[in-house]
């Protein structure tokens, strides 16, 4: 059979390409210590491989969420635990300010150290994590939500917004807390109503006012505000912001005062002339209850006390023991998610495990089996390349002697 010096080349330079190719991919192999890097060393275990590299790419995602819901949550914990530091040393300023004879000197320094309480609280409201965000202004993330106002007053402009960050699969978790559930929708100590005292000689205090059948209690029938005047010891008129009066005859103190589906209580023992107006009011802000306390102490005198200031206090001091409790609460919540935080972190350490080992089964080299098919590889490539080169180089004239 006759064989041209082309066909001849094209053969060889095929087959030593080949071995060639054969010995690049081995090489790949070992440099990768990888046995399936593309579907054709292992179509079944490329496919498999390729599920559990999914699995871990989503629990590496999750695993990043979960950094940044841990950060904000503990940054939510540690700023309520400090407001409520705050907020504990203020009360202990009041109850100074109220415990037994105090100088004016002394009441001033007490003042001086409270008025700073507001600002701090403000501060912590105004919280930001660590890309700059508001913590507590819902959506509303690139403006401070609390801004103080002339009158020391704090207007809220944030949102109700709450961002969640998934961390499984079917787990999200919140980041933030909204400012208006945190520090504005504080639970009225009193219930639904807030009191306004207008004439008080006796030292009376509403101890609950609060809306006891909603069925029965029509603002637009009886509009509030509903002053309460006590003409004797004993009868009182209740009239409503429409001008229509409850009589009541014969109070007894202690008794539960009931009219249009309120229920009221009072404490102390009234004396006629007695007058105080009850304002809705279902939740009263942190702020609010922080400048109500400070006005109090700024107030205080060394000098004999009327019975409406020793009133104002026990309003004061249970309306700050309700705020604590709520930021506690608030603070509670951030702990919750920490705890969730936690197990699911346990959980995709075990998953990663898991699936980092069988990705592993299927996709690590043996690496003796490996350089064994190499070095053969290697070996058939050179005795190609030797056979060639003493083929190549023959002719006729080898042949004449």
């Amino acid at each position: 059979m006759r064989v041209s010096t082309a066909q001849f080349y094209i053969q060889n330079g095929l087959q030593m390409s080949n071995q060639q190719a054969g010995v690049n991919e081995q090489v790949n192999y070992i440099s990768s210590g990888k046995r399936v890097i593309t579907a054709k060393d292992d179509a079944v275990a490329y496919g498999t491989l390729a599920g559990y590299k999914n699995d871990l790419a989503n629990i590496e995602k999750y695993q990043r969420n979960i950094t940044q819901a841990e950060n904000h949550n503990s940054l939510i914990d540690t700023s309520l635990a400090n407001a409520e530091g705050i907020m504990n040393e203020l009360k202990d300023l009041m109850l100074q300010a109220n415990s037994g004879v105090r100088s004016d000197d002394d009441l001033a320094s007490i003042a001086q150290q409270a008025s700073h309480s507001l600002q701090q609280i403000l501060d912590i409201a105004n919280s930001q994590d660590e890309t700059g965000g508001y913590v507590f202004a819902g959506y509303q993330i690139d403006d401070a939500p609390f801004v103080l106002q002339a009158d020391n007053t704090v207007n809220y402009r944030g949102d109700n917004g709450v961002r969640e960050l998934q961390i499984a699969k079917n787990v999200s978790i919140a980041t933030n807390q909204s400012g208006e559930q945190v520090f504005q929708k504080v639970p009225n100590a009193l219930g639904d109503f807030t009191p306004t005292y207008n004439t008080n000689t006796s030292g009376i205090g509403v101890e609950s006012a609060v809306i006891a059948d909603p069925s029965v209690y029509n603002s637009a029938v009886n509009p509030p505000d509903f002053t309460f005047n006590f003409t004797t010891a004993t009868d009182l008129s209740i009239t409503d912001g429409a001008g229509n009066v409850t009589n009541i005859a014969g109070y007894v103190p202690g008794q539960t005062i009931a009219f249009n589906g309120i229920e009221v209580k009072l404490s102390g023992n009234p004396l006629p002339g007695d007058n105080f107006s009850l304002t809705p009011e279902e939740n009263i802000s942190v702020f609010d209850t922080l400048k109500s306390a400070i006005d109090w102490i700024e107030n205080k005198t060394s000098a004999g006390d009327d019975p409406q200031v020793q009133v104002d206090f026990n309003q004061t001091l249970e309306q700050l023991s309700d705020a604590m409790n709520h930021l506690t609460s608030r603070r509670a919540q951030s702990g919750i998610n920490l705890q969730v935080i936690d197990r699911q972190k346990s959980n995709h350490l075990d998953t990663e495990l898991y699936l980092s080992s069988g990705r592993s089964s299927i996709e690590d080299l043996d690496f003796a089996k490996a350089i064994s098919t190499f070095e053969q590889s290697k070996v058939a490539l050179q005795a190609a390349q030797q056979s060639f080169t003493q083929v190549q180089s023959l002719s006729l004239f080898n042949y004449i002697r």
